[in-house]
């Protein structure tokens, strides 16, 4: 329940200066992409303002994952070995426990 209305106060919000935002700049505006000739329809591009804007906004956060995730790297890779690491030991742990078992066994058998 605290997790529906976290989402309601957080993306509400956004949601609203989203839609501003494309209302506020909708006029068409071109990108050129030639800076030695801005009036090049060859390499322009004609789009509303907004376009433009979201286009950065995702842009901007595909670039920041990309960079989070080879960023932290290293600590999945460690946190595999270890992962790996663990359950040999575990498997070591439970091996011993039987022969423990089976030790402790044979010794508890009434002689004839």
């Amino acid at each position: 329940m605290t997790r529906k209305l976290i989402n309601i106060l957080i993306l509400a919000p956004v949601a609203i200066v989203l839609i501003v935002l494309s209302v506020a700049n909708r006029d068409t505006v071109t990108l050129a992409l030639n800076p030695f000739d801005p009036s090049d329809t060859l390499l322009s591009l004609s789009a509303p303002f907004f376009v433009f804007l979201f286009a950065a906004v995702m842009l901007g956060m595909i670039i920041g994952s990309l960079a989070t995730w080879f960023k932290q790297g290293k600590y999945r890779k460690k946190a595999r070995v270890e992962a790996r690491e663990a359950v040999k030991w575990h498997t070591e742990a439970d091996k011993q426990r039987e022969r423990a078992e089976t030790m402790t066994g044979q010794n508890t058998l009434p002689s004839a």
